[in-house]
């Protein structure tokens, strides 16, 4: 089983409450070093421990009384002082000044305001306007090229897909030549045994049926060799009825 929440209370032993006291004040301040150095943040710590003495921790760039005044001037708690509106004016000057040398840029590679650049200004332009084109041309490349890499693929599958098709049909048609012409043999094969059996006389005799196929060659007939006597051809006769007496 899990173990339950432990409630935080005040700690009541007072050597423990300095020691505990110590070791969180330690492990806050390096909390708020990394948070300040990984993220950039300005960051100012004041702590009054139970006995009245301060701790505090700031930014190394900065310090507690500059934090706590700008603090007090996001808060709308305190007027601008004469070094904050010149820093103010200096930094709104700065910026826009970066405003105007981007439009001026951006006007250049328009094409416009080209009146007011030295010859240094427009060979610098020119290589920057070259070296835009070269990469604008490289990006078009590079999209050309996968998308007759895509049309490529495509065609390879459907290619494929065509072989599978073509030997799926001409093995339906083979299936089916072998079936029609399995179908033609036997009525070719009854109307032959028909054309063998036709006669031109209903009464014909039975025999005649009979020598429509050849024998067997265990049915063939013996012939008698003449070397042999008691074998030679002998002539049955028929005794006269007077020479009997009645």
């Amino acid at each position: 089983m899990g173990r339950g929440k432990i409630a935080i209370t005040r700690i009541e032993n007072r050597t423990a409450r300095q020691v505990t006291f110590a070791k969180r004040r330690g492990g806050l301040f390096k909390k708020t070093h990394e948070l300040s150095v990984l993220c950039d943040a300005e960051i100012g710590l004041i702590i009054f421990s139970s006995n009245g003495k301060l701790y505090e921790f700031c930014n190394e760039s900065s310090s507690i009384p500059h934090i706590i005044r700008r603090y007090e001037i996001s808060k709308g708690m305190r007027v601008l002082e004469s070094n904050d509106w010149e820093q103010i004016q200096k930094e709104s000057k700065r910026i826009r000044k970066e405003t105007d040398d981007l439009q001026l840029s951006v006007r250049c590679y328009k094409g416009e305001n080209l009146s007011s650049l030295h010859h240094e200004g427009l060979v610098e332009l020119e290589k920057q306007l070259e070296c835009s084109v070269n990469k604008v041309r490289a990006q078009k490349l590079e999209l050309l090229q996968q998308q007759v890499d895509n049309l490529r693929r495509k065609e390879k599958m459907l290619e494929e897909e065509n072989q599978q098709i073509q030997y799926h049909l001409h093995h339906v048609t083979m299936l089916e030549q072998q079936q029609a012409a399995a179908a033609m043999v036997k009525p070719m094969e009854q109307q032959r045994m028909l054309e063998q059996f036709q006669f031109s006389d209903e009464d014909q005799p039975i025999s005649s049926l009979l020598q429509l196929a050849p024998l067997p060659p265990q049915f063939q007939p013996y012939h008698v060799q003449p070397t042999q006597p008691n074998l030679q051809d002998f002539s049955l006769s028929i005794p006269d009825p007077s020479n009997y007496i009645w």
